[in-house]
């Protein structure tokens, strides 16, 4: 189990770093496109492959952001509840999750290899295999998708969710955790 976990834990975090180095990859698209025009520097499809580098990072970074308690939740209705009715309701909601993501998980992946079966073009000046930029969302949905089956076990197993942090006890830990909320 110990080794499945590690697996799951850097399969994670292997996604946040790849998302990670598409937005380095956007950063550097910019600096070029924006600098490179005064050069006289022409970064041909710039714009496409800044575009196609979003999706990657949006989608990427989804399973990373998860698992680490980054990810928006909206809880008022679930806050509500405690002990064994508030489990039902976590239960419930990974179900749901993992029923849209895994659907989502694989349409994306069935676009990909149909695009990549008919070998289907970019539109754009530098022509790409479209299922070239079409794998970061597929790749990232898969990932997201193990993440929600990975945390409806642990949660059916009496493990407390890693997409919520836990409640501050006292109020200089309230204060900690607000400072280091990225919103």
């Amino acid at each position: 189990m110990k080794i499945i976990r590690r697996f799951l834990d850097w399969l994670y975090l292997f996604s946040g770093v790849a998302a990670g180095g598409f937005l380095f990859a956007i950063f550097v698209l910019m600096l070029l496109l924006s600098a490179g025009r005064p050069l006289g520097l022409n970064v041909r499809s710039g714009d496409e492959f800044i575009g196609w580098c979003m999706v990657a990072v949006s989608f990427l970074a989804l399973a990373h952001t998860f698992r680490s308690a980054e990810m928006i939740r909206v809880g008022l209705l679930i806050d509500r509840f405690s002990g064994r009715s508030r489990w039902f309701f976590e239960i419930f909601s990974l179900v749901v999750g993992t029923f849209f993501v895994g659907y989502f998980a694989w349409f994306a992946y069935k676009m990909t290899y149909f695009s990549w079966l008919i070998n289907e073009p970019s539109q754009g000046v530098i022509v790409v295999p479209i299922w070239v930029p079409q794998s970061g969302m597929a790749v990232g949905l898969i990932v997201l998708f193990i993440a929600f089956v990975d945390e409806l076990i642990h949660v059916l197993f009496g493990g407390a969710p890693h997409y919520e942090k836990p409640k501050p006890k006292t109020a200089e830990e309230a204060i900690e955790q607000a400072i280091q909320s990225p919103v």
